[in-house]
């Protein structure tokens, strides 16, 4: 069995939400993988992911690289470079900006990886009306 639980932190003003993948049978496996092609195939198609499409793309590519020998700062490195702001609908890197990944994986090795600001968030500026 494979249970991710992600912790979300982004904006000081918005209270942090969680979110849970468990997958235990290869029923179950297959299609938390649908999804994720799904959401590749937004993404092949130059089309913006939501925040949830997002989530499950950071968690897909935490899991596969975890079950792979992938070393934490491996991880994080990859993290960092999977998707850009021009990839996510607007607020999605703001409300991205920390991402806990409490991992049991099917060995029961538990692991837990954070992710700061794992979408870099865009320098821009609203000009005045």
């Amino acid at each position: 069995m494979t249970l991710i639980k992600i912790t979300v932190k982004g904006e000081p003003d918005v209270s942090p939400f969680t979110r849970t993948f468990q997958y235990s049978s290869k029923a179950d496996e297959q299609i938390f993988t649908n999804l994720i092609s799904m959401v590749k195939d937004k993404l092949d198609r130059n089309l913006r992911i939501n925040i949830n499409e997002a989530i499950t793309v950071f968690s897909a590519l935490v899991v596969s690289e975890l079950k792979g020998g992938k070393s934490i700062e491996q991880i994080q490195k990859n993290a960092s470079i999977l998707l850009n702001p021009e990839q996510v609908m607007i607020g999605v890197p703001e409300t991205l900006q920390q991402m806990s990944f409490e991992i049991t994986l099917d060995d029961n090795t538990k692991r837990l990886i954070v992710l700061n600001t794992p979408i870099k968030i865009s320098d821009y500026i609203l000009k005045p009306a």
